[in-house]
C-alpha cells in the first residue's frame, strides 16, 4: 500500500524592512513602499505601520510550495527594483528572474505579469502618463512595455553589458539608457533605433535622471563627476535676445540651444547637448549608485556605494546666470594679470595651462552644469545606504523643511530624513528598524507550547509571535549563537559568541543578567535538562558545563526575586564543542566534537558510553527524536546521518543538501525530520524509510536556523537573508512517487524555458554585444512555459474545430442526399461538448481570447504555417461579429501577415484569404477609431466646459508648470 503524508506549505515570512531594491513613495507621500525579498511591503509614511504586504500567489509547485493569498510563494524570486506610475494606484516591480509584476497597491492585486527579461530586472521607469513602461535588465536589453495593453511593444538591443538606469524624455518620444558599458544612449521610440550615443565616461555609468521640466540629464559614473547634459527640444523657437542681454543659453528652465561652433553646427540632430560636470565633494572616492531629482526639480541627490549622500541645489535661472557673470569676471582678471605679467616679463604660462584656459573659455558664454549645481549638504548614516527616494511634491512637510528624504539601509532599516530650509542641517525624522534584524538570524527557540519565538543575531534577542509574526520586544544582547528559553517562558538564555551567557526577562524586555566568561570561547549549543532543573552548554573551549537555575532576591530589599545561573559541573572534552543534546527521557547525551566525532554519555554520571564516526567534517547541529531510540546528525560533508542509541550504529546515510548542513529538528511523535543546509533549501524526510519527501524552497541565503513545533504543525526557519519564515502542516496528502515526478517536470520546464531565451535571441539577431552602435529593436517577449502551452491549446482548439467542421459538412452532404432521394431525413447531430456548446470559429475565438494579452505575440510565433493560416480563415468572420473581437482580430492579422508574410505570398491558397480579410479589416478598424475619436472629442468638450466654469482660459491651463518655470525670459 502506498503510504501517504500531510504536506507542508510556506505560510508567511517577516523580519524584513526593505532589502534590494529601491524605495518608492506613492504620488501623495502618504505611503512608503519597500521590498521584503519577494513581497512588497506597503507602510504608511507618517505613522510607520505596515498596512500591507503584496506578494505573488503561486499554486503548488513540483518542490511542495504554496503562495497563500496575502502570504505570497517563497519559490517567487527577489524583487530588485520598483517604480510607481505617476497618477498613482499602481506600481511596476521588477524581479531577479527578469519578470514585471504591476500591482494594484489599494487593494494589494497583481493586474499584470510581463516576462521578456532572460535575467534579472535592473531598473524601471513610467513615462510622464503612465502608459509606458521601460525596463532594462542584466541581459543588456530594454523593453518598452504597454501597460494598457498588457503586452510588450519591443526590445532595443545595443547596450553590451547590464542596463542600470532607463528614463523617458518628456514631451519627445525619446527614451534614454545608461550601461555598465559606459555608454548613454537616446532611442527613438516612433523608429525604434538608437539615434544618439554618448561616451565620454571613463567606466561603468550606474544612474542617470532627467529633470521634472525635461530641460536636463544627469548621470553618474565611477568618477568624482557629475556630468549634465542639456535636452534639445525640436519644438521649441529660439527667442530674440534683448539689446544688451546675452544670447540665450542652455539652462534650467529654457531649452537647450546649440553652440554656434562649427563643430556642433555638425550635430543639430543630437538630443542630448553637453553641459560639462560638476564635482563631487567627501563621497567622490565612492561610485555613484543612485542618481535622482526631486519632484519639484528643486535637489538633486548623489548617492554613493557606502553611507553618504550628496545633495546638490539647482539653481534657477537667475542664480546660474549671476554665477555665469562671476565666472566671466574671474576669467577677465586672470588674463588681465596674465597680460601685465607677460608685460613685465615675469613668465608666461605653461602650453598646458594656455590651452586648458583656452578649451575652458570656447565655453564661457555658456551656462554650465558647475553654474546650475550647488552642493549643499553630504547626508551620512550609520549603515550603508542601498537606495534613496525624495518625497513628493505633495507630501506636507514640516515648517522649514526643504526636502525628506527615505533611506533604505543594507542593515534591513530605513531612516526618514528631513533636510533644513537652510541647508545647513539635516535631522532623522523616523526609522522603520524595530521589525527586523540588523544582521542575519543566526539562532531562534520556540517556547514548549509554541506560544512565542526567540531569534538572535549579531546585536540583539527579539521576542515573536510565530503565529503572526509580530514582534513583542527587541532587546540588545552580545553576538548570540544559541538561545534557550527558561521554565515558564519569562525569561531567556542566550549563548554569545564572546563566551558569556545572558540572562533576558521577556516581560520587561531587559538583560537582567550577564555571567561574563562563562566559557573560553564561542557558546555554540544550549541544552535543557529535561527535569526542567537547568541546562547544559557547549562551547569552544573544549568544555560542556552544567548549570542550574536558581532565584536570588534582588537588590534594595524590595522582596523582589531574580532569575540566576549557578554553575554545577565542567567536563573537560578532546576537541571544541559545537552541538550538544540530551534525549528525552534524560538518561544520554550527545556531544557533537570538532574532530567530526559525536560522543555520547550517561547524562546522569558523564560516563562514556559511544562514539559517533563516519562524518568527513564537523558535525554542526544534532537532534535526538522523541522516544530516545535515534540521533540525528547534520555535518558540513552536507549529509545526514540517522544512528541508533542503543548501540551506536548508523542506520542511513544520506546525502541530504548542496552544501553544509545547518540545523536537523525531528517532528515530535514521529520518525520524520526536517534539515536545513546553506544550500537554501528546507527538506522534509522520512527516516524509517529513509525517503525525501518534500523540497522547500523559499530563503535567498543560507539557512542557519529552525524549530519545529511541539505537535509538528508547523516550522520555523531563520537565514543569513534576515527573514524568518513559517511552513504550515496542511490538509493535502501527498505521495512520494508523484513529487519524485513533479521535481523532474519542474527540472524539464527551467530547461524548456532557458532553450526557449536562447532561441528568442538567436532569432532575434543573437547576442547584443555583436550589434553595433545604432541598436536594434527585436521582439519584446520571450519563451516560458505560459506562451508554449497557449500555443499547444490554439493549436488544439484549430484541430477541434476543424474536426467539427468535418463533422457539419457530412451531415449536412446526408441531409442534401436524403431530401433528393426523397428519403427521411436523418436525426440532428448530437451536440459536441468539445466545443462547450460554441460554433466552431466562435470556439476558436474564445480560446485565443482567453491567451494573456502579454503571452498572445509568442503563442503566435510558435504556431506552425499551417496553424497560422487556419487561424487566418477565421478572422473575417470574426470581424463580422464587431466588438472586443474587432481589435484582437487586427491584432492577429497584423502579428501574422508580419510572421509569414514571404510565405503568404508565396502560397496559393492564402490569396482569397488574405483579400476576404483586406475588404473586412479596414473597414472594422476605422470603426473602432471613429468611436476612440468620439469619445475623445467629447472629453475634450467636458475639459472645456470645467475651465469655463473656473474661469481659466486654455492657454493658461495647458502648461502651467512650464509657464511658471519660463517665467519673463
Amino acid at each position: 500500500m502506498v503510504k501517504a503524508y500531510l504536506r507542508y506549505e510556506f505560510s508567511a515570512a517577516f523580519g524584513v524592512i526593505t532589502s534590494a531594491a529601491n524605495p518608492a513613495y506613492d504620488p501623495s507621500g502618504k505611503l512608503l513602499f519597500t521590498s521584503s525579498l519577494e513581497s512588497i511591503s506597503v507602510w504608511n509614511a507618517k505613522q510607520g505601520a505596515l498596512v500591507r504586504q503584496m506578494s505573488p500567489v503561486v499554486a503548488s509547485t513540483s518542490t511542495g510550495v504554496a503562495g497563500a493569498a496575502g502570504g505570497g510563494s517563497g519559490a517567487v524570486a527577489e524583487v530588485t527594483v520598483l517604480a510607481v506610475a505617476p497618477q498613482g494606484g499602481s506600481l511596476a516591480a521588477g524581479y531577479s528572474d527578469g519578470t514585471v509584476r504591476i500591482w494594484d497597491y489599494t487593494s494589494g492585486d497583481c493586474t499584470v505579469t510581463l516576462k521578456g527579461h532572460k535575467s534579472g530586472v535592473s531598473c524601471l521607469r513610467y513615462n510622464g502618463g503612465g502608459a509606458l513602461l521601460a525596463s532594462g535588465g542584466r541581459d543588456t536589453d530594454v523593453i518598452v512595455w504597454d501597460v494598457v495593453g498588457e503586452t510588450g511593444l519591443y526590445r532595443l538591443r545595443g547596450h553590451k553589458d547590464q542596463v542600470t538606469d532607463v528614463a523617458f524624455i518628456p514631451r519627445q518620444p525619446k527614451l534614454a539608457s545608461c550601461s555598465k558599458d559606459g555608454l548613454v544612449k537616446v532611442w527613438d521610440l516612433d523608429t525604434q533605433h538608437c539615434c544618439q550615443t554618448l561616451g565620454g565616461h571613463k567606466a561603468e555609468v550606474w544612474s542617470l535622471d532627467v529633470s521634472p521640466g525635461g530641460t536636463r540629464l544627469a548621470t553618474g559614473a565611477t568618477d568624482q563627476e557629475i556630468r549634465v547634459f542639456a535636452i534639445r527640444d525640436p519644438d521649441a523657437v529660439p527667442e530674440e535676445p534683448e539689446d544688451g542681454a546675452p544670447a540665450p543659453t542652455a539652462t534650467t528652465t529654457t531649452p537647450a540651444t546649440p553652440p554656434t561652433t562649427a563643430a556642433a553646427e555638425g550635430r543639430d540632430h543630437a538630443v542630448l547637448v553637453p553641459m560639462g560636470s560638476a564635482r563631487r565633494g567627501a563621497a567622490s572616492h565612492e561610485r555613484v549608485a543612485l542618481l535622482r531629482y526631486s519632484g519639484d526639480g528643486e535637489w538633486l541627490a548623489v548617492q554613493g556605494a557606502g553611507r553618504g549622500l550628496e545633495l546638490f541645489r539647482v539653481r534657477d535661472e537667475a542664480e546660474a546666470r549671476r554665477k555665469l557673470k562671476r565666472r566671466r569676471k574671474r576669467r577677465k582678471e586672470k588674463a588681465t594679470k596674465k597680460e601685465k605679467k607677460d608685460k613685465e616679463g615675469k613668465g608666461a604660462e605653461s602650453d598646458d595651462e594656455e590651452e586648458g584656459a583656452g578649451a575652458e573659455g570656447d565655453d564661457d558664454e555658456a551656462i554650465k552644469a558647475s553654474d546650475e549645481l550647488e552642493a549643499v549638504q553630504l547626508v551620512s548614516s550609520k549603515a550603508k545606504v542601498r537606495a534613496f527616494a525624495f518625497a513628493p511634491p505633495a507630501a506636507k512637510l514640516p515648517a522649514g523643511v526643504a526636502c525628506r528624504l527615505a533611506l533604505s539601509l543594507a542593515n534591513n532599516a530605513v531612516e526618514i530624513v528631513d533636510v533644513a530650509a537652510d541647508t545647513a542641517s539635516y535631522a532623522s525624522a523616523s526609522r522603520l528598524e524595530l521589525g527586523g534584524h540588523r544582521s542575519d538570524v543566526r539562532a531562534l527557540a520556540l517556547a514548549p507550547d509554541d506560544s512565542a519565538l526567540l531569534t538572535a543575531s549579531s546585536s540583539a534577542l527579539k521576542h515573536w509571535n510565530p503565529r503572526t509574526g509580530a514582534c513583542l520586544a527587541s532587546m540588545e544582547s552580545g553576538y548570540g549563537l544559541s538561545v534557550l528559553f527558561a521554565p515558564g517562558n519569562r525569561h531567556a538564555v542566550v549563548g554569545t559568541k564572546e563566551g558569556n551567557l545572558e540572562v533576558f526577562d521577556l516581560g520587561a524586555a531587559e538583560r537582567v543578567h550577564v555571567e561574563e566568561a562563562a566559557h573560553g570561547g564561542a557558546v555554540w549549543s544550549l541544552a535543557p535538562l529535561p527535569n526542567k532543573t537547568g541546562f547544559i552548554s557547549g562551547a569552544a573551549d573544549k568544555t560542556i558545563k552544567l548549570w542550574q537555575w536558581s532565584v536570588v532576591a534582588a537588590e534594595g530589599g524590595s522582596g523582589a526575586r531574580k532569575l540566576r545561573l549557578s554553575h554545577a559541573r565542567t567536563i573537560a572534552m578532546a576537541d571544541d564543542v559545537l552541538c550538544v543534546r540530551l534525549s528525552p527521557d534524560g538518561k544520554l547525551l550527545a556531544v557533537a566534537l570538532l574532530d567530526s566525532t559525536v560522543k555520547v554519555y550517561f547524562a546522569d554520571t558523564f560516563k562514556f558510553f559511544l562514539s559517533l564516526y563516519g562524518h568527513k567534517l564537523p558535525v554542526l547541529c544534532m537532534d535526538i527524536s522523541s522516544d530516545s531510540q535515534m540521533l540525528l546528525t547534520g555535518s558540513s560533508d552536507k549529509n545526514i546521518k540517522v544512528w541508533g542509541l542503543d548501540f551506536g550504529d548508523c542506520h542511513k546515510s544520506l546525502f541530504a543538501h548542496g552544501d553544509a548542513v545547518m540545523s536537523v529538528g525531528w517532528v515530535p511523535g514521529t520518525h520524520y525530520a526536517f534539515s536545513a543546509g546553506r544550500d537554501r533549501l528546507l527538506k522534509y524526510w522520512d527516516l524509517d524509510r529513509f525517503e525525501l519527501l518534500l523540497e522547500l524552497p523559499g530563503h535567498h541565503a543560507e539557512l542557519w536556523c529552525l524549530g519545529v513545533s511541539q505537535f509538528g504543525d508547523f516550522v520555523v526557519t531563520g537565514s543569513h537573508d534576515r527573514s524568518i519564515r513559517r511552513w504550515e502542516r496542511t490538509a493535502e496528502p501527498f505521495f512520494v512517487e508523484e513529487e519524485r515526478e513533479r521535481r523532474l517536470e519542474s527540472l524539464f520546464e527551467a530547461d524548456v524555458e532557458a532553450t526557449g531565451a536562447d532561441r528568442d535571441a538567436a532569432a532575434a539577431g543573437g547576442v547584443s554585444g555583436e550589434i553595433g552602435a545604432d541598436g536594434m529593436a527585436a521582439p519584446a517577449g520571450r519563451r516560458t512555459l505560459e506562451t508554449v502551452t497557449a500555443a499547444d491549446a490554439i493549436i488544439e482548439a484549430l484541430d477541434v474545430a476543424a474536426d467539427e467542421m468535418d463533422r457539419l459538412r457530412a451531415a449536412d452532404k446526408e441531409r442534401a442526399e436524403a431530401e433528393k432521394a426523397g428519403k427521411p431525413m436523418p436525426k440532428p447531430m448530437p451536440m459536441n461538448a468539445l466545443l462547450q456548446g460554441l460554433a466552431p470559429s466562435a470556439y476558436v475565438l474564445k480560446v485565443v481570447g482567453g491567451v494573456r494579452s502579454a503571452e498572445l505575440e509568442q503563442a503566435v510565433m510558435m504556431l506552425p504555417f499551417a496553424d497560422a493560416l487556419r487561424l487566418l480563415t477565421y478572422l473575417p468572420k470574426w470581424l463580422e461579429t464587431g466588438g472586443p473581437a474587432v481589435e484582437l482580430t487586427v491584432r492577429l492579422a497584423v502579428l501574422l501577415v508580419r510572421l509569414h508574410h514571404s510565405q503568404l505570398t508565396a502560397t496559393a491558397a492564402a490569396r482569397p484569404v488574405m483579400l476576404a480579410l483586406q475588404r473586412k479589416l479596414r473597414a472594422a478598424a476605422q470603426g473602432l477609431k471613429d468611436v476612440v475619436g468620439f469619445n475623445m472629442a467629447a472629453l475634450q468638450h467636458l475639459s472645456r466646459r470645467v475651465k469655463e466654469r473656473e474661469g481659466v482660459a486654455d492657454g493658461d491651463a495647458v502648461l502651467p508648470a512650464k509657464r511658471q518655470l519660463l517665467g519673463a525670459a
